[in-house]
């Protein structure tokens, strides 16, 4: 019986090789160990064997005609063709199935239910993710497909999620740093950030003792390199902070800035000097419109 490679089987199934690998991992044929990929006892049920390589060291190969199966038996296009759930991406990046649907959330491609579950945004349309619902309990749930995890934005985010961001943030190339890698982080907060302005301190500050859990320059889940100055998970919400009104270049990097978070559509709160000094009646005011209460 003649054995085909896994590179070979997303050509039968007109995926690329990652999807297809992504449909194995969905299917429940092969699942990730230490960074390897290893064959289930389902795989290996219905034919999938290991080689050996000189040239690709140790792979998985399946038989031709069950490829052949396979590929017939994908649903047309109308059908939701190559689809997979959060536990299919999930178990591609080795990540649960609720952490995977908090980085989509993240990404803003998809918003918790009223209720249960998860419901599609318009940036989650716009990467050809369908609406489904269980059958049993009637709770919603997203499906995506697979050329999902080719994704930039997705591997990046799930890359720092993971700590195993590889690219530094001085080898980023981009407007928003070119600006910021002039001004040195030298203002200490009270938990420890080192921050551009005093008004960044004072903002950190104020998030530190009204026990809002916040990140520091992080970076937007986009295909651009742009970094917001605060960042808040519960809400998921950005906090700008704009000084340097005359300076035209700043200007126009603020104009970019505020066209990415519409674009995105991210929940955004911009503060200028006058907000402050009034942190205490602005901010509070402000984060309870996404949710956010301040102790």
């Amino acid at each position: 019986m003649k054995k085909i490679s896994t590179t070979q089987l997303s050509k039968r199934l007109g995926l690329s090789t990652k999807a297809a690998f992504a449909k194995l991992v969905e299917e429940g044929f092969i699942e990730k160990v230490d960074e390897a990929w290893k064959l289930t006892d389902a795989g290996q049920e219905n034919g999938g064997e290991y080689r050996e390589s000189s040239q690709h060291g140790k792979y998985i190969v399946w038989p031709e005609e069950w490829a052949e199966e396979q590929a017939s038996e994908e649903p047309k296009e109308s059908e939701g063709k190559n689809l997979l759930t959060a536990t299919g991406i999930g178990k591609f990046f080795e990540l649960s199935p609720k952490k995977t649907n908090y980085i989509l959330s993240e990404l803003g491609w998809l918003k918790k239910g009223e209720l249960k579950g998860w419901l599609l945004t318009e940036q989650g349309q716009t990467h050809g993710g369908v609406q489904a619902e269980d059958q049993r309990s009637g709770v919603p749930f997203v499906r995506w497909p697979e050329s999902i995890t080719e994704i930039k934005s997705l591997v990046e985010t799930v890359a720092q999620v993971k700590g195993q961001a590889s690219e530094k943030r001085k080898s980023e190339a981009s407007a928003d740093d070119g600006f910021r890698e002039k001004f040195e982080a030298k203002h200490r907060t009270t938990d420890g950030h080192f921050v551009r302005s005093k008004a960044e301190m004072l903002i950190d500050n104020w998030l530190y003792m009204a026990e809002i859990v916040h990140a520091y320059e992080r970076k937007l889940p986009i295909e651009e390199s742009v970094y917001s100055d605060f960042y808040i998970p519960t809400g998921k919400v950005y906090i700008e902070y704009w000084g340097f009104e005359n300076n035209p270049k700043y200007l126009d990097r603020k104009k970019k800035k505020i066209e990415l978070y519409e674009k995105y559509g991210f929940n955004l709160i911009q503060l200028e000097d006058k907000d402050v000094q009034n942190l205490d009646d602005i901010l509070p005011r402000l984060l309870l419109k996404y949710g956010v209460q301040a102790y």
